[in-house]
């Protein structure tokens, strides 16, 4: 599996991961004492999910440069 392949695959997990950690904290933010700690926990999908997504957005871009750059 390639480099590409992988990061993929872990975007698309990050994601489930964020949608996931998002209606946990709706739901513990709708309770009558809410623990505002909680808040903070769909921070670290996000910003996984910030960094596998930059990657796959430059994708494109990095190829077109490398084939642009080939003699012949």
């Amino acid at each position: 599996m390639g480099t590409n392949t992988w990061v993929r695959q872990v975007h698309r997990w990050l994601a489930i991961a964020f949608t996931v950690t998002v209606i946990v904290t709706f739901v513990a933010l709708a309770q009558d004492d809410p623990i505002v700690w909680v808040s903070y926990v769909p921070l670290l999908p996000l910003a996984l999910l910030l960094f596998t997504g930059l990657y796959l957005f430059a994708l494109p871009y990095l190829a077109k440069r490398q084939r642009a750059g080939r003699p012949g």
